[in-house]
């Protein structure tokens, strides 16, 4: 048996002759067409990467039960933190694709027709996963159908499959809600400056973040009623936020500090996949200006609709609006000390 050569194990002539840049068979010398289709062929063999790692994610909040003292939550962050970096590398590499000019460009733009990266089949399937909704979508009905630049029907029906599985919004959200330390048995020795007999450390907050708002912020009192005891915010639900909220409120204790690095680095993947798409959105209009996208969209003005309305996990950022300051959180319970110290 001959020894496994470097080229083989990567498969690397299949990658290196993946490159057909239709124009040159028409044209003497070369133009930018293949570093386009080099750029692009590149941004889908990271999306499969970052398909990968969601999936495995996922797969660990499929189980009934994550044990925060098992390497679950751990591996559940270092497959997120990776994802971190890879989307932090798709954007640096924008930069590279902004050295074409908008001239350059134009040399080859009409080969593309009707191709076009709404296309991409992958990107669509990580939107999906993280817990981007159909209905959701800016401009949702491009997706709606297989017109001519859209999705094929293969491709529609594998996006619309992995939106009917668990996405890991969705997962995340039931994590969330099975969060033990709201039990009164934890709370029977809490000392409350609220007169109030139900949920007394809610009711102890609500008042130090009241006394927090300024003037024009007073009408956020009624929002914090309704997000964390009336509705929740979007589909995350009153009891999710509120453990999102208190992990991010006590996150310097040993057993939220996974937990808090996990809804971090959820809201860094929305920042990042928002900032991808804006330097998409940059890109484009700095080479077609408004024209139409090659696959029928309204082009840089579809991209700049994703900008606002694209995020998977909005609701756990805006966690951050009724923040209060370290030195006012109320003073946990001891019995709740002891169950977030690691003490067996």
């Amino acid at each position: 048996m001959s020894d496994l050569y470097y080229s083989d194990y990567i498969e690397l002539d299949t990658i290196l002759n993946s490159q057909h840049p239709r124009s040159f068979e028409k044209m003497d010398d070369g133009n930018d067409e293949m570093l386009f289709i080099i750029i692009h062929q590149a941004y889908e063999l990271w999306f499969k990467q970052i398909i990968f790692e969601l999936d495995l994610a996922r797969n660990i909040f499929l189980q009934d039960r994550i044990n925060e003292n098992s390497p679950d939550m751990s591996n559940v962050v270092y497959k997120l933190k990776r994802i971190v970096k890879i989307l932090e590398l798709l954007n640096h590499q924008v930069s590279v694709l902004e050295t074409m000019t908008a001239l350059d460009f134009l040399e080859f733009r009409n080969y593309l027709l009707p191709a076009s990266g709404f296309q991409s089949k992958q990107f669509r399937l990580i939107e999906a996963k993280l817990g981007l909704k159909m209905e959701e979508r800016y401009k949702k009905e491009y997706y709606k159908h297989t017109r001519r630049g859209s999705l094929s029907e293969n491709d529609m029906q594998d996006v619309n499959q992995a939106e009917s599985e668990s996405t890991l919004k969705q997962l995340i959200i039931q994590w969330l809600e099975r969060m033990p330390f709201f039990d009164e048995k934890y709370w029977a020795d809490y000392e409350s400056t609220s007169k109030t007999n139900a949920d007394k450390f809610w009711s102890d907050y609500r008042n130090i973040y009241q006394s927090g708002l300024s003037e024009n912020e007073k009408g956020r009192s009624a929002e914090f009623d309704n997000v964390f005891f009336s509705e929740g915010r979007g589909d995350i639900s009153p009891s999710a936020m509120q453990a999102a909220l208190f992990i991010t409120l006590y996150r310097d204790l040993p057993i939220f500090q996974l937990p808090f690095e996990l809804l971090n680095t959820l809201s860094e993947i929305d920042e990042l996949l928002s900032n991808w798409r804006y330097r998409h959105f940059s890109m484009v209009r700095r080479m077609i200006g408004i024209r139409a996208g090659t696959g029928g969209t309204s082009g840089a003005g579809y991209l700049e609709g994703t900008l606002s309305q694209h995020y998977a996990f909005r609701e756990i950022t805006e966690v951050a609006t009724f923040l209060i300051e370290r030195s006012k959180l109320p003073k946990l319970p001891n019995v709740l000390k002891e169950k977030v110290s690691f003490q067996v």
